[in-house]
């Protein structure tokens, strides 16, 4: 009952999309008119009624402000209905679960309930006179430029009392019914759909008011023009709608998600569509890469080497050889510009300008400034990437946490989820799975009950909490070390064979694949020893346990990176033979290396991991249970990945196309494992913030990470004097400023660009400031997020309080009536004993 009186049919929405008739003065002076007299005409019977009231009241020592502070209390529909109503139950129920009649009139004068029932038969004589001006514009009034008293009633409709309810049930339907005609199609949908009556007598009103209107819109009444048009919109909508449709159809792997989806939850279908966030990402960079730096780098090739390697295969692993002398990596971009001839059909002809002038075609050249292109194209795709991430996070923000409780979702989820659209067999049993399987996870989340334990439990499980994280920690620090000496080891093995002469090609190049696998091996092996750890925590959410899983991943990753790039950054930069070689090279086949080698190994897990274990579950231990999709381990690989791509930009321009070519076998890989080989979480859970906390740490850890290493190598590292755009200079830096020195030798008059340059550039204050004011924006802008949510969530608990003071309201209402009624039956029975 509180649910039901929290229904307002005056709600915005309910009210939307309405035209007004605002500009009829003349109509609005007459309703105005109309409700004048209506007060004058009703004053004197108000009045009366106020005297009669303060009569009864004073028998029973009560006073009559209460019922004159409500705003919806009206006292002629009181005079209306004073007489009793006999009850249909005994006494003895519960007062609460049914209303009687007389309590259902009061609900229905309540404000919540009531739209002003006085003025009904305004609206009538409103829409009568108005009804003829309103033909000639081709509009119709819209609900909400009423006032709250001038809308159609259905105030005691349905509550008289069984001796004369046929007549004035009959009577109260006509008004209705002449109110509900008078609307618009789109109003009177909305009138009927927000009144508080059944099924069966909504449609009796809706048949009601077509019958009567049949005949006024009869076709053969509608001009040829009118139809004509009513045609070209209805045709126009139904293209507009079809090439929605074809579009939203396009979207990529729209099917695929919606089985995963409904199969597996809200959890496993989070980890593909940060796959396919990714995947976007990644396709940005490549365009903007091979648009500005490799395209014209293909076009005009430089001079190779006469001693290049023959392509052998090992390269497609260890990204070295053939591929070194390729557009793939650094080593092989010029450092001068690039200039192209321009000519025309005719071969050298003239071409006149709009001048009048002419210019030969071949003395004409086209430059292209290779280092110059090379530096803020790196610099322009990070920053887009940047405000994408930053604009992706703020919005996923906004969506997640929004505060939806479940036990008032669900019973919309129950009745408001159907598409009845869908006719498809394949479709309707698509959306049943999701359907059930969002259901579940409410449920689950409505049923979710805090143990209360006691104090030596709470000890127990901080012994154990404590245990399992000295245990993961530990791990990870033994993993660090190791791999910080076993990369210095792999270093000097590599210096001692760059000395003594080579002695087999194909050996060395393979010897070069032994610090990828070894990480990728550690990438692999760990995540299981932090589930067993949370085994042994025994988390009783199972969100809490992904999260959980998540940070231990993400310290074992992140680690990893740093010892990473410390020996890219750190050893192999500033070795004086490899910066004589091509040092950036070097790195960039390094990356192509653990980025081959990190999807080798998610293929390794896929198989050995869910489809073998599936397979020894199902024929040797004969249970039909199956592994479980680990979300955190997959979700972290995804991260680790894209972080390695990020750092690979500046060294391998065409690493995000490799990125892109590993992601869309992943994305099909890991869809068909997880249909055969996984099977639903135990518990089931609902996830809404969990693609906030991938696109969080995708933009925080991983691209913070990367964009500090790569500025780093470009203001601070000398790059290699014999290979790359940017040899023979003290940084990679340096090739803006050394552009600004050649404008303004050739034009004096662009020195004001030379000092900017140096101002606003070269010093490092003001990329502080910029990325100290970036800061601040998110801060802020997270704040007010917050700020959002706490006052939602105030107003979600207002509503409720004013349910249950409505409820309580009702349940006084009632007793009060069962006090009235009391004394009437012992009358009666003493009469009838008599």
């Amino acid at each position: 009952m509180a649910r039901n009186a929290n229904l307002d049919l005056n709600h915005p929405l309910m009210e939307a999309g309405l035209e007004s008739p605002v500009d009829e003065e003349g109509v609005h002076d007459s309703f105005n008119q109309l409700i004048e007299e209506q007060s004058q005409s009703e004053g004197l019977s108000d009045a009366y009624e106020l005297q009669e009231l303060q009569r009864q009241l004073d028998d029973e020592g009560r006073d009559i402000v209460p019922y004159l502070s409500n705003p919806g209390h009206d006292l002629r529909e009181r005079r209306q209905r004073g007489r009793e109503v006999e009850w249909a139950d005994d006494e003895d129920r519960d007062p609460g679960e049914r209303w009687s009649s007389a309590t259902m009139k009061i609900l229905s004068s309540m404000p919540s309930r009531t739209i002003g029932r006085s003025r009904g038969a305004i609206i009538s004589q409103y829409y009568n006179r108005t009804m003829q001006l309103r033909r000639r514009k081709q509009s119709r009034p819209a609900i909400r430029d009423f006032s709250r008293s001038a809308r159609p009633s259905i105030r005691g409709y349905g509550m008289e009392d069984s001796t004369d309810a046929e007549g004035a049930d009959v009577t109260k339907r006509e008004r209705l019914v002449n109110n509900l005609q008078n609307l618009s199609v789109n109003d009177r949908v909305r009138m009927l759909r927000a009144m508080p009556l059944s099924v069966a007598e909504k449609s009796e009103l809706r048949r009601l008011a077509l019958q009567k209107e049949r005949p006024t819109f009869s076709g053969s009444q509608i001009p040829c023009c009118s139809r004509l048009k009513y045609y070209i919109i209805i045709a126009v909508r139904q293209s507009w709608y079809s090439w929605l449709s074809f579009l939203h159809s396009l979207q990529l792997w729209q099917v695929a998600l919606k089985r995963v989806s409904g199969r597996f939850g809200t959890g496993v279908l989070s980890y593909f569509l940060f796959l396919k966030t990714l995947l976007f990402f990644n396709l940005f960079l490549f365009l903007v890469m091979g648009a500005f730096m490799v395209l014209p780098q293909a076009v005009h090739p430089p001079v190779l080497p006469s001693d290049r390697r023959s392509f052998s295969g090992l390269e497609l692993l260890t990204g070295a050889g053939y591929f070194s002398d390729t557009v793939m990596y650094y080593g092989y971009y010029c450092n001068y510009t690039i200039r192209g001839h321009c000519r025309d059909d005719g071969g050298g002809q003239n071409i006149s300008v709009s001048n009048g002038t002419t210019l030969d075609c071949v003395t004409k050249h086209l430059s292209y400034n290779m280092p110059l292109a090379y530096f803020f194209t790196i610099v322009l795709a990070f920053f887009i990437t940047c405000i994408i991430l930053v604009y992706s996070m703020s919005k996923s923000f906004g969506q997640s946490f929004r505060i939806d409780k479940s036990h008032s979702i669900l019973a919309v989820k129950v009745l408001c989820s159907w598409d009845f659209k869908v006719i498809k067999k394949t479709s309707v049993k698509l959306m049943s799975e999701n359907i059930c399987t969002q259901l579940k996870e409410l449920l689950a989340e409505v049923n979710h009950k805090h143990v209360k334990n006691t104090l030596c439990q709470k000890l127990w499980r901080l012994m154990v909490h404590c245990l399992a994280w000295a245990i993961c920690i530990a791990s990870t620090i033994a993993c660090v070390i190791g791999i910080f000496f076993f990369s210095q080891f792999m270093h000097q093995d590599l210096q001692n064979r760059a000395h003594s002469p080579p002695k087999n090609h194909l050996l060395d190049e393979a010897s070069l694949l032994a610090l990828p696998v070894v990480v990728s091996l550690i990438n692999l092996l760990m995540p299981g020893l932090f589930n067993l750890a949370a085994w042994m925590e025994d988390y009783q959410s199972p969100s809490v346990c992904t999260y959980v899983a998540i940070g231990r991943n993400l310290m074992l990753k992140v680690s990893v990176l740093i010892v990473l790039c410390y020996h890219w950054l750190g050893r192999v930069a500033n070795d004086s033979h490899m910066t004589h070689q091509c040092w950036e090279s070097f790195v960039g086949q390094e990356l192509y290396r653990f980025l081959l080698m990190d999807f080798i190994f998610t293929l390794l897990d896929t198989l050995l991991g869910e489809f073998l274990w599936r397979l020894f579950s199902t024929k040797v231990l004969k249970r039909k249970r199956k592994p479980v999709f680990d979300i955190a381990r997959n979700v972290l690989d995804l991260i680790y990945g894209q972080t390695l791509a990020w750092l690979g930009v500046l060294f391998t321009p065409l690493l995000p196309a490799v990125q892109i070519l590993k992601l869309l076998l992943l994305f099909y890989i890991k869809k068909s494992s997880v249909m055969m080989n996984c099977q639903n979480p135990r518990k089931p859970y609902r996830v809404s913030q969990m693609t906030t906390i991938f696109i969080t740490l995708l933009c925080f850890p991983s691209f913070l990470g990367a964009s500090v290493c790569v500025t780093y190598t470009m203001w601070s590292i000398e790059p290699s004097s014999s290979c790359g755009p940017f040899r023979g200079l003290k940084t990679m830096f340096q090739a803006g400023k050394r552009w600004v020195e050649e404008l303004e030798k050739d034009n004096p008059n662009l020195s004001v660009l030379a000092r900017a340059h140096s101002y606003l550039v070269e010093n490092p204050f003001f990329l502080f400031v910029g990325a100290g004011i970036f800061l601040i924006v998110i801060y802020f802008h997270s704040q007010v997020v917050d700020g959002q949510r706490k006052i939602i969530s105030l107003l979600q608990e207002q509503i409720e309080n004013e349910g249950e003071d409505k409820k309580f309201l009702i349940t006084r209402l009632q007793s009060i009536h069962e006090q009235k009624r009391t004394p009437t039956q012992r009358l009666s029975s003493q009469g009838s004993s008599c």
